[in-house]
């Protein structure tokens, strides 16, 4: 996978924007990074799609921006010249996606069925677009068909929401999806940034899915976790359940029959993707402890991880659902 679909699989949910106004370029920018996706796909379909692209990337340089609705060679080249790092197309023209590669830049053409795939494969690519998703039969028929086509990956756009966003993006064949149900065309000309914020924000909470999973608590002996877990048990009538290391209360209290890590314990959250929300908390200017990391025989992918730093005198975990 290029350095760029890692840094879309990071993020894991591009919204796709049309601006009829470059004046809200940046404002609306602004309001997705806060709501945490540092991402967009500007489309094609107004005038000022380019305008508008420069004008983001030229505020916010860190952030992904790519242009969608490129139909032709002319907006392939205005694409590219106002600093749009990858393109999608809503179907597959081999002569624009052809021009798109020559210049070195990702391109992500809609497919739809097994006969685009293999004209995607023909050109080289790995990943396309699976559009228009929901009405092309939905993530049955992304399953079904992708099925014969080994690694290549897809970003499902078309009636994504954050009712079936998590069941898309548990698909190994998912990079990303794109989606423009937290930046609702009208959303965007009434200038209701906060709104947008507050949407995007729910969309990155649906797509982590974070839950707090149990507090561990350090003691300098076995008998003294025992009385502390006996006490909570009789408070709150929790079972309790030995391990090797800890006696737990209940799931969510586990006292250690020692000094474990963190200076007072450690709180475990779990996560449904352990690797996105490492990327999203790094944006967010957190650290992982890199040695603390261990992955999943089968995906090869994070399924826990310590955070850095203590949190409150707790070393803080991520763990895979």
């Amino acid at each position: 996978m290029s350095d760029m679909m890692k840094e879309l699989y990071s993020i894991g949910l591009i919204p796709v924007i049309k601006i009829e106004n470059a004046d809200d370029a940046v404002p609306l920018a602004k309001a997705l990074i806060d709501g945490g996706l540092p991402a967009a796909e500007i489309t094609f379909r107004t005038p000022c799609a380019a305008d508008a692209i420069k004008r983001i990337t030229d505020a916010y340089p860190e952030m992904l921006v790519g242009a969608g609705t490129v139909l032709t060679t002319e907006q392939v080249d205005a694409a590219i010249a106002a600093g749009s790092k990858f393109l999608v197309s809503p179907g597959l023209n081999p002569k624009v996606t052809a021009y798109a590669l020559s210049k070195g830049i990702p391109m992500l053409p809609g497919c739809s069925n097994p006969s685009d795939i293999e004209a995607a494969l023909e050109l080289g690519l790995k990943t396309v677009k699976f559009f228009p998703a929901e009405a092309a039969g939905g993530l049955k028929m992304l399953k079904a068909m992708a099925a014969p086509y080994g690694q290549l990956t897809f970003m499902p756009t078309g009636g994504i929401n954050a009712n079936n966003l998590l069941d898309y993006l548990k698909f190994n064949k998912i990079v990303a999806c794109g989606g423009s149900f937290m930046v609702a065309d009208d959303l965007v000309r009434e200038k209701k940034w906060d709104e947008i914020t507050a949407l995007t924000r729910n969309a990155v909470k649906v797509m982590l899915g974070l839950e707090f999973v149990h507090m561990g608590i350090n003691t300098e002996s076995k008998e003294e976790a025992e009385k502390g877990a006996k006490l909570f048990s009789l408070m709150f009538g929790m079972p309790l359940r030995e391990t090797s290391k800890s006696t737990f209360a209940g799931e969510c209290l586990e006292v250690m029959h020692s000094k474990g890590p963190g200076a007072h314990g450690h709180i475990g959250i779990r996560t449904n993707f352990v690797d996105r929300a490492m990327a999203y908390f790094t944006r967010m200017g957190f650290e992982f402890d890199e040695s603390s990391i261990t992955y999943d025989a089968k995906s090869g992918k994070p399924k826990f991880v310590y955070f850095k730093d203590e949190i409150c005198g707790f070393a803080v975990h991520l763990v895979q659902k």
